[in-house]
């Protein structure tokens, strides 16, 4: 019987659908052997709980009774989730592009019964508009095209998986073999660097998107080369996204991205994964800088995700964060966020602190959006004194209360291993850098849950909602949370991370590494078959699952001794070095790799966990801008690994000593806290 199978889901997105009158199907062996036995095509469409244009896309199109009889009539309709299925997503989006059109959600794609895409495109209005066909139109015209036209329809079937298979066949691109140079590094960096918009902050026009892992990139090559410009790249950057309507002012966190050149207007949406690199880029300019404004969203962020980004789970198995925020509520688009300058008088006052809120934030009664107002400080970036920044921060407080009454915007609160992994690794490296222990005790917890509730025989998933484990973990999920444990490693000191991470790479090695070609596939060799295997390492909105396990694999290399992760962060990088001269915009994350795989400064702390000294070295290692740094600490009575370039070094005068190594080649003993920090 067709029916809506959606109910069955644990997604939230595909709840959001389950009371349509489309005879929706969840992506699965049922609704591929309906489409063979019914010999119709396949209708898929993938988004997400946060996705505003997917809600119009909904509401204009799958809630019709009309256009829902369609679809029915005409498709095997299947509903994805992006954030669940990211192998599915990523066939489909690169489908779309090789068809000449931009990706994007809802991404609306029409495949054969076995799964291959012959036309495709996003958001489809339901009567012709915005200079797009109206939704029935492409129905009728796809369906009339599969039953009268098969030929051609099977002709594109096969130039798209033609062109798929070159896409993640890296092996084939001139160039691959070889190692980058950090000269290379270098160069792209300076190139990047002249698409800068050095007014507003960020790449291109609109809409502008964070790009942590190209800001990373001209960060670390200026720390390592001095190009002020590169540093100056960021710091604007930085500074406008944190000053722009792009960050919530009364709660913290980070928006998807600005639909306008200069951050006021987000997309109101918010991201674990988007503040987890953030919060990593705030945290390593802060390092170099000591700006306050950056110290201060670094604490606003995590403590916004403390409190109201922690899923709904069995707290005893530990705290993980939730996925998203949606940019909806009550059907429109920022509500949640906006204010009317009435408002504002009438919770505040109309005397001088409100003057001053309204003045610093841009609030007027024209509004500066849509006749709201969206909270921004680009007029005024820099801080206040420490008076006049209270009385904003208490006005801020007075609306934040207020703005909890109002109906909150959709919450995705499923787990996602990897976006949990980046914002570990975060919130690790924060805790220590700023002296917040409560922010490493989240971590750990998280941590723990991913461990201990997500795992099954072993082996990772990736999605964990009301109790329920799903879908087999793609790359991205061992890489980061390998990375997370490393971070965990660093800032307890506790050697039983390294070999959780230890473990996870074994995984990967036996499930996913390409013996042919090299580098780690997306997906496991004995996960669903899909209609190709993907491999790749361009950043997307979260860096490549190869760029960060190579960055591991180099740290768990300097930390173990052992070649076997050398070799492969190597051929990784290798292996994508063609790619990577060709096409280096999505691959910075690559580029990074590189550069702590060549010039890591291993940090050996010798000394007792509770010593005072232990401790004063500890902390300048923790705070040293050196972005290339592994901390670790060693116990008086523990030995390193033979092959490790500290081993046999220990205490000097029974004092705690450190040791900073570059190579095979160590510094003199270091016992002074100042001396360390020189040496790094």
């Amino acid at each position: 019987m067709s029916r809506n199978r959606l109910s069955e889901e644990t997604s939230p997105y595909l709840l959001q659908h389950a009371d349509n009158p489309v005879h929706w199907y969840g992506w699965g062996p049922d609704a591929l052997a309906a489409a063979k036995e019914q010999d119709k095509p396949i209708l898929l469409s993938v988004g997400y709980a946060a996705c505003h244009w997917c809600h119009v896309m909904a509401h204009e199109s799958f809630e019709d009774d009309a256009i829902a009889g369609m679809m029915n009539e005409l498709y095997i309709n299947v509903k994805v989730d992006r954030e669940e299925r990211p192998d599915i997503d990523t066939i489909y989006q690169h489908a779309l592009q090789l068809l000449g059109q931009q990706g994007g959600w809802p991404l609306t794609m029409f495949l054969t019964p076995d799964g291959e895409p012959f036309w495709g495109g996003t958001y489809f209005p339901p009567d012709s508009r915005y200079g797009r066909p109206g939704f029935p139109q492409v129905l009728s015209a796809l369906a009339e095209y599969w039953t009268d036209q098969r030929d051609k329809a099977m002709e594109t079937v096969a130039a798209l998986k033609g062109g798929l298979q070159k896409v993640w066949s890296p092996e084939a691109v001139e160039g691959s073999g070889r190692g980058i140079a950090l000269a290379v590094n270098d160069g792209v960096a300076a190139r990047l660097a002249q698409e800068f918009d050095m007014v507003n902050g960020g790449f291109g026009q609109a809409p502008k998107f964070p790009n942590p892992s190209i800001h990373e990139l001209l960060w670390r090559t200026w720390l390592r080369g001095g190009n002020e410009k590169l540093r100056d790249a960021v710091l604007v950057s930085l500074t406008k996204m944190s000053q722009g309507g792009i960050y919530d002012h009364l709660g913290g966190g980070y928006a998807r991205y600005s639909t306008d050149s200069m951050w006021l207007a987000p997309h109101f949406e918010k991201m674990l994964y988007d503040n987890a690199q953030i919060v990593d880029l705030l945290t390593w300019a802060w390092q170099s800088t000591g700006d306050k404004l950056f110290a201060r969203r670094v604490d606003e962020t995590i403590e916004w995700v403390l409190r109201d980004m922690i899923a709904p789970v069995d707290n005893a198995a530990g705290k993980p964060f939730a996925a998203t925020y949606d940019a909806d509520s009550e059907g429109v688009e920022g509500k949640f966020y906006v204010w009317s300058s009435t408002e504002i008088t009438d919770i505040l006052g109309d005397g001088a602190d409100t003057v001053l809120f309204k003045t610093i934030y841009d609030v007027t009664p024209a509004g500066n959006w849509e006749g709201g107002n969206i909270l921004n400080r680009i007029a005024h970036p820099d801080l206040l004194d420490d008076a006049r920044e209270a009385t904003l921060k208490a006005c801020a407080d007075k609306l934040l209360a207020v703005r909890n009454t109002r109906i909150w915007p959709g919450w995705d609160d499923k787990v996602l291993a990897d976006w949990n992994g980046l914002m570990i690794a975060a919130m690790a490296n924060a805790a220590r850098v700023f002296d917040r222990p409560h922010w490493l005790d989240a971590a750990i917890s998280a941590f723990a849950f991913v461990r201990d509730r997500m795992q099954e025989n072993g082996r990772l998933l990736h999605s964990f909602r009301n109790g329920k484990l799903k879908h087999s973990a793609p790359l991205d999920d061992y890489a980061n949370m390998a990375r997370a444990a490393v971070a965990l490693y660093e800032a307890t000191g506790d050697s039983a991370y390294v070999v959780t991470a230890m473990g996870w790479v074994d995984v990967i090695d036996t499930h996913y590494w390409d013996d042919t070609g090299g580098a780690y596939f997306f997906t496991a060799d004995d996960a669903e078959a899909l209609i190709i295997r993907t491999k790749s390492a361009a950043d997307n909105a979260t860096p490549s699952g190869n760029s960060v396990i190579a960055a591991t694999l180099a740290r768990l290399h300097y930390l173990t001794g052992n070649d076997h992760y050398r070799q492969r962060a190597e051929a990784i990088i290798a292996l994508f070095a063609g790619e990577a001269s060709q096409n280096f915009f999505p691959l910075t994350g690559l580029f990074c790799a590189n550069e702590i795989l060549q010039t890591c400064a291993q940090v050996v702390i010798v000394g007792a966990a509770d010593d005072p000294d232990t401790l004063a070295l500890l902390d300048i290692a923790w705070k040293a801008p050196n972005m290339n740094k592994l901390i670790q600490r060693i116990p008086p009575d523990v030995a390193l690994p033979e092959n490790h370039p500290a081993a046999g070094k220990g205490r000097q005068g029974g004092r705690a000593t450190a040791y900073v190594c570059i190579g095979q080649t160590c510094s003199l003993p270091l016992i002074d806290p100042a001396a360390l920090r020189d040496a790094l």
